[in-house]
């Protein structure tokens, strides 16, 4: 597999990097190491965001040559011989926009992933569910295709970048021994740990701790019968403090924090429906109940879903169901 993988890379040309919707700090830190390998073999990426991600995810894409799709301006991919889909498992994961884009794509997809049950839709498929990050999978393709002397900052900061975002700032269960190798090895070549934490943890404006302090003061509610904590938004709460994309990002591990909390659970009300956030230890798991009622998915510990109903509909569809989450 690895062979195959590393030929295909080496014989493309202007290879075009694609991720998920609402692109969070895995999608854009391993797109963006990605894109900094493949200029390191000469190589000429675009990345293509099916939207734009948040603001405090954005100084990362400085020094890449990205656009954000629109289904309304044809992309050229006449030049382009290869795609790569990182930090996604499924077509639609791109949105209703992009998803034919990618799926219609005229030569041959590459998958780089770690979310459980991949489906079928690219020629090879790189997918290892137990690996904390598609960034560290990056780091691990990278180190299996004897490439490892081209890593530099630009690559090592996207890496660690999408590690210690998509687990909680390492203390996740999926974080093993090769995390905190691979972490040292970025520090070797220079790259300066405590300037990406800043960068994503240390940009919040008033309107959004307001906002957040609103959230866990008002809306917070911990469920009589089960170890579950809930909060939930309206579009005229989020409108209130003029809410900007990322603003609740991580809230939902508040609530999970709360000594005594096994389950949390995050209600985020937009245009065309409501946007859910899980998160859950010990030995309970999110991912089955998100995907069954709430068209979504994720980790075991970590999952996302959506509605097209109000936010009073999908609560209410979310308390009758909720015992589920306890069996």
């Amino acid at each position: 597999m690895i062979d195959t993988f590393k030929k295909e890379i080496l014989e493309c040309r202007n290879p075009i990097i694609t991720t998920h919707k609402g692109p969070d700090g895995d999608a854009v830190g391993s797109s963006v190491a990605w894109y900094h390998f493949l200029k390191k073999l000469d190589k000429k990426p675009i990345l293509i965001l099916p939207d734009a991600p948040s603001s405090f995810l954005m100084p990362f894409l400085k020094n890449v040559e990205y656009v954000v799709f629109d289904s309304e301006n044809a992309i050229n991919t006449a030049d382009s011989n290869l795609l790569f889909c990182l930090d996604y498992n499924a077509a639609n994961r791109v949105g209703s926009k992009m998803e034919q884009f990618v799926g219609s794509f005229p030569s041959k997809r590459i998958m780089i992933d770690h979310h459980p049950n991949p489906e079928a839709f690219c020629d090879i498929t790189i997918s290892r569910t137990n690996i904390c990050s598609t960034a560290q999978l990056i780091y691990q393709v990278i180190d299996e295709m004897d490439l490892l002397e081209l890593l530099d900052v630009e690559i090592g900061k996207g890496i660690y970048l999408g590690i210690m975002t998509d687990t909680g700032s390492f203390r996740f269960p999926s974080v093993d021994k090769n995390t905190h190798l691979i972490l040292a090895h970025l520090l070797e070549i220079g790259v300066k740990h405590h300037e990406i934490h800043e960068a994503i943890y240390d940009v919040n404006t008033i309107d959004r701790i307001q906002l957040r302090g609103y959230a866990i003061a008002e809306k917070l509610e911990l469920h009589p019968d089960y170890p579950l904590g809930i909060i939930s938004l309206s579009k005229e709460e989020l409108d209130r403090f003029h809410f900007q994309k990322g603003d609740t990002e991580g809230l939902v591990n508040v609530i999970l924090s709360i000594e005594g909390i096994s389950v949390a659970a995050f209600f985020k009300e937009e245009n065309e429906g409501v946007k859910i956030s899980f998160r859950s230890k010990g030995n309970y798991y999110v991912n089955e109940f998100a995907a069954k009622y709430f068209s979504g998915g994720g980790h075991k510990y970590a999952a996302g879903g959506q509605t097209s109903s109000d936010l009073n509909v999908t609560m209410n569809q979310f308390r009758s169901l909720v015992g589920e989450l306890f069996q």
